[in-house]
């Protein structure tokens, strides 16, 4: 089981690397790997789990934040409309993104950033990715194409940054950090 001091935080040098494709099928320290990762999420959501495990909440976890370097990530998160995207996530490529900009009003977070970040992190509003997705329930894997818009699109790109050594803060505008472009709305919604 994963508790909060298993993530590595920002000054690790691997966060910083790129992760390599994970083969498929999945090797047995992959699953473990993905299941790990799942559980953590979702401990978080339940909130005396997350205190007596000492969990700190999290929408989205990559290997890489647990010392592997693997393509490999989940989300376990509620969209604008309160709908559940739960996804374990292989090898993504995003393929196409909207000229049209989104942020989230109070900034974006990460596990591996236990300090206050100021600034907005503006991204593209609509993806499409191709992956493998892993079924938690089924141990099956489905290669597919995800459309994403909005929250759960921040939250995957923000997740997909991290399989290429980038971190959410290295988005921000140094000179202006809340500088809002033109082409740029905010993500508007309550979480569950």
């Amino acid at each position: 089981m994963l508790t909060y001091k298993d993530i590595i935080k920002e000054d690790d040098p691997r966060l910083r690397l790129k992760s390599e494709p994970v083969n498929l099928p999945l090797s047995k320290e992959d699953i473990e790997t993905l299941l790990l990762m799942n559980e953590y999420l979702l401990n978080g959501y339940d909130e005396e789990k997350a205190k007596q495990l000492n969990i700190r909440p999290g929408v989205g976890l990559s290997a890489v934040q647990i010392g592997i370097l693997k393509q490999m990530f989940v989300i376990c998160g509620y969209d604008e409309n309160n709908n559940l995207h739960h996804y374990g996530v292989i090898n993504p490529k995003i393929i196409s993104h909207s000229e049209q900009l989104t942020f989230l009003e109070s900034g974006e977070g990460c596990l591996s950033v236990d300090r206050e970040t100021y600034g907005l992190v503006h991204r593209p509003m609509r993806i499409t990715a191709k992956c493998t997705l892993f079924d938690f329930e089924t141990f099956e894997t489905k290669k597919t194409t995800l459309k994403l818009k909005g929250y759960m699109a921040i939250v995957f790109q923000h997740e997909y940054d991290h399989l290429h050594g980038i971190l959410f803060f290295d988005h921000i505008n140094k000179q202006n950090p809340f500088f809002v472009p033109s082409n740029s709305t905010p993500v508007s919604f309550s979480e569950k």
